[in-house]
């Protein structure tokens, strides 16, 4: 670089990029805070004895190809989800009947859940206070992890040496 231009030059050039660095460096550790305080803020593992240890953990290739079929198969359930809801919109609005080799039925499911409404007007008769409620247990994520900027914060080193 110093060949083409002079060493004032050559300074500017070398504060600028360090100073993009810099703010590059100051972004991902913004970044890795406000990740680390979404994490602090989900609810615990119920399980901790279900984590590998040190000793357990498998290969880092079985680690990659677990996440990537993982990834891949999440990738095509919602896919599936978004042509399910799309024929559901058709689907929900027809009457039951045959439609060509289709029998369209509505059938009551056997799973139950809790009718709020019906707890929360309880609590309030007999001044029990707000319903208590549990968190739903945290659910896992899988992203393509980013690639980090280390052969460059090198060659900026390198180059603010000279």
């Amino acid at each position: 670089m110093h060949l083409l231009t002079t060493r004032r030059t050559a300074a500017r050039i070398a504060r600028a990029l360090v100073g993009q660095a810099a703010a590059s460096f100051g972004a991902r550790i913004a970044e890795h805070r406000a990740t680390t305080a979404q994490q602090a803020t989900q609810a615990p593992a119920e399980d901790d004895a279900e984590l590998y240890t040190p000793d357990d953990m498998p290969p880092l290739d079985d680690i990659m190809t677990a996440a990537s079929a993982y990834f891949r198969a999440a990738d095509q359930a919602r896919t599936a989800d978004r042509a399910k809801r799309a024929a559901k919109k058709i689907l929900n609005r027809l009457p039951v009947g045959r439609y060509g080799t289709w029998d369209v039925t509505r059938e009551t499911s056997g799973r139950e859940t809790a009718d709020l409404d019906k707890i929360r007007a309880i609590f309030k008769a007999h001044n029990l206070g707000p319903v208590p409620m549990k968190a739903n247990a945290p659910s896992l994520k899988v992203r393509k992890a980013t690639v980090t900027a280390a052969p460059v914060e090198a060659e900026l080193s390198e180059l603010v040496a000279r």
